[in-house]
C-alpha cells in the first residue's frame, strides 16, 4: 500500500476508507486479520442461508491466510458448521457463535469456548415468537437463537416486545439479547465476540501479532472496544462506529481493500 496514501487517514478517524487508502497497516507477516462475515465480507441476503461468497473473495481469503501464516480468522455470530457451509470447500480459523466456539487453525478441531448451550425449553419459547409473522425466520445455533425479520421488518417491535415478556417471566435466566441488523438474537450470557477474540489472540499463530478487526453490527462493538488495549486497528462497515480507526461504505469496499493488501505485498 502506498505509504503516502496510508498516512492520509490518521489513526482514530472515521473517514471512509478507499481500497487504496487506509491507516498504517502492519506487514501481513505481523498482523492478525479478524473479519466479521455478514454485512462485512458478504452482502446481506433476504435470509441467512442465501448469502454467497463472490469468486474473487474466494481467492483473496486463502491467499491472505497463507500470507499471514495462518493468522486470519472469521469472527461471526454464525456457528462454525454454518461458516464452513458458506465458505466450502475453504476452511478458516474462526470464532463462531459470538465467542461460543473457536477453531484456532485449520488443522485444529473446533472447540467450545466455555459456553454452555441454551436451555431447550428457552429455545422453544423464543422460537415460538416466529408465529407472529410468516416472514420471521428462526435460526437455532445451539448456543443462541436468532429471529431474523429481513422479510418482515414491520415485525421488529412485536418481536422485541415478545422477547421482553419472556425475559420478564424468567428474570434469573442466564441469557442476553443482542439486537442486530434485522435480527434479534438471544444467547447464553457470559461470552461475546470480544471474549472469543481475546482467547484466540492468546494462541499461535495469532499471539504477539497486531490485530486488525473489521465488523459492521452492534455485536461487533465489544471487539471494537478491546482493540486499543491490544494495540490493534478496527474498522466499521456501513456506519460510523465509536472509537474505530476508520470505516468502509459497504462490503464490496472491504473486499477490494483486502485484495489490495495482497497487491501491496
Amino acid at each position: 500500500m502506498n505509504q503516502d496514501l496510508m498516512e492520509t487517514v490518521p489513526k482514530k478517524t472515521t473517514s471512509p476508507i478507499a481500497a487504496d487508502a487506509g491507516p498504517r497497516m502492519p506487514p501481513l507477516s505481523r498482523c492478525a486479520l479478524l473479519l466479521d462475515i455478514d454485512g462485512t465480507l458478504l452482502d446481506l441476503a433476504p435470509s441467512p442461508h442465501e448469502v454467497r461468497v463472490p469468486p474473487k473473495l474466494a481467492k483473496t481469503l486463502p491467499a491472505l491466510l497463507s500470507r499471514t501464516n495462518g493468522a486470519l480468522a472469521l469472527v461471526s455470530g454464525r456457528s462454525l458448521s454454518d461458516i464452513d457451509r458458506i465458505f466450502a470447500p475453504m476452511l478458516f480459523p474462526a470464532v463462531g457463535g459470538h465467542g461460543a466456539e473457536m477453531r484456532i487453525s485449520v488443522e485444529n478441531e473446533a472447540v467450545a469456548s466455555r459456553a454452555p448451550p441454551m436451555n431447550p425449553d428457552l429455545i422453544r419459547r423464543f422460537a415460538a415468537i416466529a408465529a407472529l409473522n410468516t416472514g420471521i425466520l428462526v435460526e437455532d445455533k445451539g448456543y443462541s437463537l436468532a429471529l431474523h425479520f429481513r422479510r418482515a421488518p414491520d415485525a421488529e417491535k412485536a418481536i422485541y416486545d415478545a422477547v421482553s415478556a419472556i425475559r420478564a417471566d424468567l428474570p434469573n435466566a442466564p441469557i442476553e439479547v443482542l439486537p442486530g441488523k434485522l435480527v434479534c438474537e438471544i444467547k447464553h450470557s457470559g461470552f461475546t465476540k470480544a471474549t472469543g477474540v481475546t482467547e484466540l489472540m492468546a494462541h499461535e499463530p495469532f499471539k504477539g501479532r497486531q490485530p486488525v478487526f473489521i465488523g459492521d453490527d452492534i455485536t461487533d462493538e465489544t471487539v471494537f472496544a478491546i482493540m486499543p488495549d491490544m494495540k490493534g486497528l478496527s474498522f466499521s462497515v456501513s456506519r460510523h462506529a465509536k472509537g474505530v480507526d476508520g470505516h468502509f461504505s459497504a462490503p464490496r469496499d472491504v473486499r477490494a481493500w483486502l485484495g489490495h493488501l495482497l497487491d501491496d505485498e
